[in-house]
């Protein structure tokens, strides 16, 4: 049923992936498909803040990433999983969605996470995003 599942998580919080990943990986072994981990590096937004950085940080910091994610995986996925792992950088919802369109994701799962009901309104979620927004199937993990 599935071939390419997505995996959106962020390193520095265990929330983002503390119940997904099992569920992902029940899923990748279940129906043979393949695991891709995503990570995404903010944008910064301002070009005045860009000009104080140096020119590659941003090159910089996709490496440590890359490198962070490799060893995440090795401890947390099994060993005999196909397993891709995918650094890029904007804002969170829309870098999930760009990636799923471009690996051909069958699926995505993701965490969500509580938060206050006036942030919802105004900004909404990115699991809320990416269920609006996807052209495949999403699965949010509580």
């Amino acid at each position: 049923m599935y071939k390419t599942i997505l995996l959106p998580i962020d390193l520095n919080h265990k929330a983002s992936w503390a119940k997904s990943l099992p569920c992902a990986i029940q899923l990748c072994q279940t129906y043979g498909a393949s695991l891709h981990l995503l990570s995404i590096i903010p944008a910064i937004g301002m070009p005045m803040v860009e000009g104080f950085l140096p020119r590659e940080f941003a090159a910089t910091a996709k490496k440590n990433l890359k490198a962070a994610l490799r060893e995440f995986a090795a401890k947390q996925v099994p060993a005999d999983m196909k397993v891709q792992l995918i650094v890029a950088d904007g804002k969170a919802y829309a870098g999930i969605l760009r990636i799923a369109e471009k690996i051909n994701a069958d699926l995505i799962v993701m965490s969500t996470h509580k938060r206050k009901r006036i942030e919802d309104y105004l900004v909404g979620t990115n699991a809320m995003r990416v269920l609006q927004q996807s052209k495949v199937s999403v699965l949010v993990v509580r």
